[in-house]
């Protein structure tokens, strides 16, 4: 209500300001007057446009398409997409379970190509493919795996028990090859799996999930439709490509997380390559 009275109050002191400066006639302040009503029109077709509309029993945001999608799979999935994983990871990685050699190892499962489901075929068969798939995964999933929708198309599965990580990567493989979902052209969708293990791998969530996806598009690069697991990479010296204020803030920021510079910068990579798709 306050915005409006302004609004209104700047709009006419704006009209009158031009009408004292100005040698206006009378044909001239009746037009003017006619700019100004359709001024106001305009900004209450606006509001009235917007996400929101005001009814009789109050407030109603109008749905967003995606997020319609999203939790129509999970509903279908009975699960909760977002901060499960992590959390429930974040609570695992403990210096009690490091010390007790639990095996915790977590598995992300990615669909190949299926952004073209949802363009060639529409949102509906896409949410199809989401539900039929995780379908798939929780019936794997078993007794010690704990299912979870980590974004989109990416899922996640996270063991404790006493399987290894070799026993899981049959496992996934037998997934893998199990996994029968069809477009309905008849092609056949596939998925690309990557594994790392608690502790072995990583022992911080970021370095593990990065280190469980990076296995996963290793997966995808080598050609799609296969099960990767986390393994050591080489690192390559790239001091040159940053500047003295940049590795001096690094080194700050290592020393208050408690963090290796290299595990940030790995992590600032991967966020910087996932913002532009690739």
């Amino acid at each position: 209500m306050f915005r409006e009275k302004l609004f209104k109050f700047n709009l006419l002191k704006l009209f009158y300001k031009y009408y004292l400066t100005n040698n206006i006639t009378e044909y001239n302040i009746i037009y003017k007057g006619i700019i100004y009503k359709i001024i106001l029109i305009a900004y209450y077709f606006k509001k009235l446009c917007n996400n929101t509309l005001v009814s009789r029993k109050g407030s109603y945001t109008m749905p967003n398409k995606k997020t319609q999608h999203h939790s129509k799979v999970d509903e279908a999935l009975n699960i909760t997409e977002g901060k499960g994983f992590e959390e429930d990871l974040q609570a695992l990685l403990t210096a009690e379970n490091a010390e007790a050699g639990d095996n915790i190892i977590i598995v992300l499962v990615d669909l190949d190509e299926f952004m073209r489901v949802n363009t060639d075929f529409g949102f509906d068969e896409g949410d199809r493919v989401l539900i039929e798939t995780g379908k798939h995964l929780i019936k794997y999933a078993g007794e010690q795996g704990t299912f979870y929708r980590v974004s989109g198309d990416e899922f996640g599965l996270i063991f404790k028990g006493e399987m290894e990580k070799e026993d899981i990567f049959l496992l996934m493989e037998d997934m893998r090859k199990s996994y029968n979902v069809k477009l309905p052209n008849g092609e056949a969708m596939t998925i690309s799996i990557g594994i790392a293990t608690a502790f072995e791998n990583a022992s911080r969530y970021q370095e593990l999930f990065r280190m469980a996806e990076s296995a996963m598009f290793r997966a995808k690069y080598s050609g799609r439709n296969k099960v990767a697991l986390a393994k050591e990479e080489k690192m390559l010296p790239k001091t040159s490509h940053y500047t003295q204020d940049q590795l001096k803030r690094l080194n700050i920021l290592s020393k208050r997380e408690g963090v290796g510079e290299a595990i940030l910068l790995r992590e600032a990579m991967d966020m910087l390559l996932k913002k532009y798709d690739v």
